[in-house]
């Protein structure tokens, strides 16, 4: 999985840092009616007879979901619903938790739910669904067995993921007229605003987004993180790797000799739990670290990797961002 494989060089597979948006909506899962269709990420079309009511769905998605009133049976998370930054401000009474850690989904306890459709992100690059990529115990494979998945592309937008799963929303009979939504789009749009205003005060400001581990520097392709795809749209200039791993092309891996080969004025540090953010542990940990120039300086920023789902969230991470831009150098790397 694109968002984790670094951890397996350092430890469990674990969190994601960052805050949450308050993205929910207090409607209910509707009535089903019929007949029902989706066009998949995968370009597939998924038709049922009657509209889903008993939806399971991967935690993001869920949250996607939620915050357009639809409510799933069951969410299956890869760490802790307490701590995934798209739960976490949550309320998940009434719903059957069915893992917290990637790669383990208790099949049986979902079985038992009776689902009508399962929601998980299409990964294009892995062709798979989120909690059916290669490398995930097998036996929650079986999950698909269940019912029919379907889920939006992680493709060139975090935006167009939203959209999404607004679409898929309405499909499933959600009403998308709800004053939370509306605040929530809104204050989006006024994030990008903001975003797009911090970034053109600083034309030549570069901009590199890490996951680092024990063994490897991590440098993030843009063409595979639809939010950095994003923040390039907007004007910043996220650097794009030379040579992203040709069987995993998230990533460049840079050994920690190596970790000074991009030098940006401002480090994206993947944000997530797994992986400490401070940049003095780093430096102790690895002493090469300090060889990027925006580390020696203390330029890095928290980066909001691989989770984003809702219009909330984006502009509470958007947020974060702009600060960080506005306070940048853009001659740190020089």
């Amino acid at each position: 999985m694109r968002a984790w494989r670094p951890v397996l060089a350092v430890a469990a597979l674990s969190a994601l840092l960052a805050g949450c948006g308050d993205d929910t909506s207090a409607s209910d899962t509707p009535a089903a009616a019929g007949p029902w269709s989706f066009t998949d990420g995968s370009g597939q079309v998924i038709k049922a007879d009657k509209t889903p009511t008993r939806i399971i769905a991967h935690a993001g998605e869920a949250a996607a979901l939620m915050s357009f009133g639809i409510k799933p049976i069951g969410i299956y998370a890869d760490e802790s619903v307490k701590t995934d930054p798209n739960l976490k401000s949550l309320d998940l009474t009434g719903i059957e938790i069915l893992g917290e850690e990637w790669g383990k989904i208790d099949v049986e306890k979902a079985a038992a739910l009776r689902p009508d459709l399962i929601v998980g992100d299409w990964w294009p690059a892995e062709k798979a669904h989120s909690g059916l990529e290669e490398g995930v115990d097998e036996k929650s494979k079986k999950l698909a067995e269940l019912a029919p998945v379907v889920g939006v592309s992680q493709g060139k937008s975090i935006v167009q993921l939203a959209e999404g799963y607004e679409d898929l929303a309405v499909s499933l009979g959600a009403k998308v007229d709800d004053p939370q939504i509306a605040a929530n789009k809104k204050r989006f749009e006024e994030a990008v605003t903001a975003f797009k205003a911090a970034a053109a005060s600083k034309p030549g400001l570069t901009v590199g987004a890490v996951s680092p581990s024990d063994d490897k520097l991590y440098f993030a392709n843009p063409q595979y993180a639809p939010e950095l795809l994003d923040l390039q749209s907007f004007g910043l200039k996220v650097i794009n790797p030379d040579k992203p791993d040709p069987g995993f092309p998230y990533w460049e891996n840079l050994s920690w000799e190596n970790a000074d080969k991009y030098q940006p004025d401002l480090i994206l540090f993947d944000g997530r739990s797994f992986t400490p953010t401070s940049n003095a542990d780093w430096g102790k940990k690895q002493p090469t670290w300090f060889k990027i120039k925006a580390a020696k300086a203390g330029a890095v920023v928290s980066w909001p990797a691989y989770w984003l789902h809702t219009y909330g969230d984006f502009a509470t991470e958007l947020d974060k961002l702009t600060t960080a831009v506005k306070a940048a150098d853009p001659n740190v790397g020089n």
